[in-house]
């Protein structure tokens, strides 16, 4: 009997201090993070909502395409009676999402010199003239090759991407009608067009303002397709979005903007820096409001969309409709370099979108979206609330919550947040909170200043 107790009294302090451990370590990993440890209460950024609908909440139930548009793309697929659609379909993405950017001429030529140089260590006077094709081969073998995509991949690539973009893209809307309720847009310029989706979650999102879509892709295959699905998968008929406009170029005039402008997935298909440098600032200039750039979740993605915050914010130029400069209205909540890709380990700054995909033959369980964004808008960033962006899953534990923050400092943090040291109200919004959204909470050089104490009566 005694020895009973004993073994249940020893495997009762065991778990006492297994629990008094983990507490210490939520404490120290706390303190790793100095400006999360108090909540927004200047504010009273809840009011009357719960916890589970704090304003740091940006997430999407699941994406349903609208039934018209789905109608319309298994109707312009079961017309086309492609062989082997399924595999190509398959094909199209894995090459999409393993896609690298084409190496630049500068890089081209730098490693052409390596492999010369390298060569003329080991060769003698009898192999010097096989020095130049030895070296062409080499560049062969080792760099990517990259490749525009075929016209005639259209129908595939509506097959493979138009539901996956559809919620990526409304993700990146949702952001802004969530923080920004009052923004009305009424003229959008979607750069890439490809199949339409930015026009179909643009008008799912702001349908009742947006009066004008101008849809601007280089491929007339593209532009034929998009319009066959704004008029349920047919050449003729009303289109179910009005004021939608194809063209093949962009808007030369510079006395031309829109409210939103946006490039889903398109400046992966600029075949050099140089050409996507000139696009991003003709985009930066047609932009109104807001300018929102949309990528695979990937480190070359990402990579890309980096560059391109960074040419927004440092640009010189100004546009002559709006002299306002630019700052980061999401996903960043700074306009310091990404933490992500200064890591010892760079990672891809990414997030997640759940869908109900277009139900084809081999494609009817429900999907997740990995993408990555940047939304840029007019004006001081002082009119952003920068409140910490979760990065990565979180993760819930007894007691306490791990959270991944991108902080307003420019720096990652790992948050382990408890109620008893870091308040009831930030422990519970961490807890319901999820991948991409934000905490309410606030530096403690943001707080207002502690009342000054009356000196004590004599």
């Amino acid at each position: 009997m005694a020895t009973a107790r004993g073994a249940e009294y020893l495997l009762t302090l065991g778990r006492w201090r297994r629990g008094l451990g983990l507490v210490t370590q939520s404490r120290a990993l706390a303190a790793l993070v100095p400006g999360v440890s108090q909540v927004d209460n200047k504010s009273d950024f809840l009011g009357k909502r719960s916890h589970r609908r704090h304003p740091g909440i940006l997430q999407l139930s699941r994406v349903r395409l609208p039934q018209v548009l789905v109608d319309a793309a298994q109707l312009l697929l079961l017309e086309s009676s492609m062989p082997n659609m399924e595999k190509q379909v398959q094909a199209l993405t894995n090459y999409l999402w393993s896609r690298h950017l084409p190496v630049e001429p500068e890089e081209l030529q730098r490693r052409a010199v390596h492999l010369e140089k390298k060569f003329l260590e080991n060769a003698d006077s009898c192999q010097m003239e096989k020095l130049c094709g030895e070296v062409l081969h080499a560049l062969r073998r080792t760099t990517y090759h990259w490749q525009e995509l075929s016209e005639g991949l259209s129908l595939v690539y509506m097959a493979a991407r138009l539901d996956g973009g559809f919620a990526a893209v409304s993700r990146a809307f949702h952001e802004i009608q969530a923080r920004l309720p009052e923004f009305q847009p009424q003229t959008l310029m979607d750069f890439g067009s490809g199949t339409g989706s930015v026009t179909w979650a643009a008008h799912s999102t702001w349908g009742q303002s947006l009066r004008e879509y101008m849809c601007v892709d280089s491929s007339a295959a593209m532009l034929e397709l998009a319009e066959k699905l704004l008029k349920g998968g047919s050449g003729s008929g009303m289109p179910y979005v009005p004021g939608v406009f194809f063209r093949q170029f962009l808007p030369v005039s510079p006395k031309v903007q829109f409210d939103v402008v946006v490039s889903a997935f398109s400046l992966s298909e600029l075949p050099s820096k140089a050409n996507r440098t000139d696009v991003v600032q003709t985009l930066w200039r047609k932009t109104g409001h807001f300018l929102i750039l949309v990528e695979n979740g990937t480190k070359a993605g990402h990579s890309l969309l980096m560059d391109a915050r960074n040419l927004v914010l440092n640009g010189k130029e100004k546009s002559p409709l709006d002299p306002r400069p630019g700052f980061v209205f999401a996903p960043c909540p700074h306009e310091l370099p990404c933490p992500q890709l200064t890591a010892s380990k760079p990672l891809a700054c990414s997030f997640s979108q759940a869908y109900h995909p277009i139900p084809f033959s081999w494609n009817k369980k429900p999907k997740e979206e990995k993408f990555s964004m940047v939304i840029l808008a007019r004006g001081s960033p002082e009119e952003a609330n920068r409140w910490p962006r979760i990065t990565q899953p979180v993760l819930k534990r007894p007691r306490h919550v791990h959270c991944h923050l991108c902080c307003p400092d420019g720096h990652m943090q790992h948050a382990v947040i408890t109620a008893r040291r870091h308040g009831r109200d930030l422990y519970r919004c961490a807890r319901v909170s999820s991948w991409g959204d934000r905490l309410p909470v606030i530096t403690p050089s943001e707080l207002p200043p502690s009342p000054a104490q009356d000196p004590p009566e004599s």
